[in-house]
């Protein structure tokens, strides 16, 4: 079948600090190919509406699939499967990803029949599933693991059986050159994992995955790694090297195959002081920029969050990454309670360390904990402003003296980060990005202004709104049951976390059968 994967566009964060290529997409266009069929990718990230009915046009997808990682582009994706319905009737619009698989429903109802199917859950194991069927009964398409359609629902979604069969189909991408995090200009990225153990409230990740952690193998990583021809890499892991041995093992792979790369990583300050050694090793081997997500700085914000880590072992590790050379980012949740002095106290503390601080809005999300607890006091139900820079709960300040005082914090970053005094700590490398034709993080260092502004996002509240999100029961359940939200479910016995110290995951081992819980 010709089938067309459509990544939506950037959101209001990612015009400034990064581009990241749709890896996850890669990976289900490739799950497609390998299936045989004819597909073709977009990014519009990195292209125009005007690209997409373009294709549409030259093209004649059977099958167009959209992904939908960001709740703030549910608007966007239903009007392309209106618009899409309108020129071509008989294809079939699919929407899948993250997102998509908490708002299912409410995607086909505001959809009016554009949309034919949400599959919720993997894709890779779903997608190919789904395009044989089509050929074959297309009648037949509920009875796909995950897919929820307007007849009904069909059988849960299952996991890839490992995580090994599965390869990106970066070829297929056009203009790789305009994906970018900070100054990794141009930037690949990469999964060595999936899934994540710990529970924080505001997090969606560990109910999507049923809180189960798989690993690619060393062997297959240094693989994939190896034929990447970008210098700088993203590995997108939720949390980077729970398991210390998989992380060396993976190293010992980029050394016998004298890769040469740059890393950026996402881990956990209790990670990184338990596994000490091997964040030591990676640095050896290019490890040079990493996200730290404190999201607090205080016992109580942390205790909130449900970090399951001290406020000392979040400074400790600060102090360790320092030690080694690495550039930190952190990031702390902003509360709509903050008054002007909290506002201070985190600019007063983000002024007096070294690593950059983004400053981002408690913001709940479906999956989350924080969406079943505090979704009833939502100001605003317009998706388009649940991107963690708009305010949709109640908060303490009015609303425009909220939105002052947060760019006020946020702009900590630029005068510290961006701009000139930037352009002046990293002239090197940014005349060495312009002469190879990468202009992406220069371009950065002016685009704070333009994008973080308190009167542009006020006014996004005063948009029409097509398009609402659904709200949970009416009444606050008297227990939270996590797994009343899971994505994905098994058999297997799940162990809580049992103290900061004790982090308890579950692995295949690449090997496909059941996950079951290991002590990290």
């Amino acid at each position: 079948m010709r089938f067309l994967a459509v990544h939506p566009s950037s959101l209001m964060y990612s015009k400034v600090f990064l581009r990241l290529e749709p890896l996850g997409l890669e990976l289900v266009v490739q799950a497609a190919r390998r299936a045989g069929h004819e597909v073709r990718l977009l990014d519009l990230q990195a292209a125009s509406h005007a690209d997409y009915f373009r294709i549409l046009h030259d093209f004649a997808p059977e099958v167009v699939a959209v992904s939908l990682n960001y709740l703030a582009n549910i608007p966007e994706i239903i009007d392309l499967a209106k618009a899409t319905k309108a020129k071509l009737p008989r294809t079939t619009f699919v929407v899948g990803g993250h997102s998509a698989s908490f708002t299912a429903a409410e995607i086909l109802e505001h959809a009016e029949g554009a949309v034919d199917v949400v599959l919720r859950g993997e894709g890779e194991a779903s997608l190919p599933l789904l395009l044989s069927i089509l050929e074959e009964d297309r009648s037949a398409i509920g009875s796909v693991p995950g897919a929820l359609t307007q007849a009904g629902e069909g059988p849960p979604p299952v996991f890839v059986k490992s995580l090994d069969d599965l390869s990106p189909a970066r070829d297929l991408l056009a203009n790789r050159r305009k994906y970018f995090l900070g100054v990794l200009d141009p930037c690949a990225s990469i999964e060595f994992t999936r899934g994540c153990p710990w529970d924080c409230s505001f997090c969606s990740a560990w109910t999507f995955y049923g809180r189960s952690y798989r690993t690619v193998s060393p062997e297959k990583a240094g693989e994939e790694l190896a034929s990447i021809r970008e210098s700088g890499v993203f590995i997108v892991d939720d949390v980077a090297f729970i398991q210390s041995k998989h992380g060396f093992a993976i190293g010992q792979e980029i050394e016998r195959r004298n890769l040469k790369k740059e890393f950026y990583l996402e881990t956990r300050g209790d990670v990184l002081l338990r596994n000490k050694d091997v964040f030591r090793y990676w640095k050896s081997l290019g490890l040079s920029y990493m996200f730290l997500g404190l999201e607090a700085i205080d016992a109580a914000g942390l205790e909130k969050y449900r970090k399951r880590v001290t406020l000392d072992q979040n400074l400790e590790a600060l102090e360790f990454a320092r030690s080694l050379g690495i550039i930190v980012a952190v990031n702390i949740i902003a509360d709509p309670d903050w008054d002007e002095g909290r506002f201070a106290v985190i600019r007063d503390w983000a002024l007096g360390i070294p690593e950059i601080v983004n400053v981002s809005v408690n913001t709940p999300y479906p999956g989350t904990e924080t969406w079943v607890t505090e979704s009833r006091k939502l100001t605003s139900r317009d998706y388009r402003l649940f991107d963690i820079q708009h305010a949709v709960l109640p908060t303490r300040l009015p609303l425009p003296q909220f939105y002052a005082e947060l760019v006020r914090t946020q702009q900590v970053l630029n005068r510290k980060h961006m701009g000139f005094g930037a352009l002046k700590d990293t002239a090197q490398i940014a005349v060495k990005r312009l002469l190879e034709g990468q202009a992406n993080f220069v371009k950065m260092l002016w685009k704070f202004n333009s994008v973080y502004n308190p009167k542009l996002q006020l006014a996004d509240h005063a948009q029409p709104v097509r398009y609402e999100m659904r709200l949970p029961a009416a009444e606050r359940p008297a227990k939270f049951d996590a797994r009343a939200l899971y994505v994905h479910r098994h058999s297997a016995r799940v162990r809580e976390v049992d103290a900061p110290t004790e982090v308890f995951v579950r692995e295949t081992g690449g090997r496909g059968e059941e996950p079951t819980p290991v002590s990290a």
